[in-house]
């Protein structure tokens, strides 16, 4: 599965673990939400592109997800 994803201003704290949350799209046009507490590139690279662009941030596209399920929750 190949996932476009798109940072958000939201933080939800899952587990214990502030994460934020990222929302975004399938190939085939399902509507994901993501919460990611980490994100990583290998240093050897340069980075002044991604640590600027990792800054950005929208708004939540829905207020439907108010709670995480613990099902969803690794």
């Amino acid at each position: 599965m190949k996932i476009t994803i798109e940072s958000t201003t939201r933080i939800v704290n899952a587990s214990g673990i502030d994460c934020r949350v990222w929302e975004g799209v399938t190939e085939r046009g399902v509507k994901v939400q993501c919460l990611i507490p980490r994100i990583a590139a290998l240093a050897d690279q340069d980075l002044s592109q991604f640590e600027a662009e990792l800054t950005e941030h929208h708004s939540p596209s829905s207020a439907e997800v108010q709670a995480w399920p613990l099902r969803m929750i690794l």
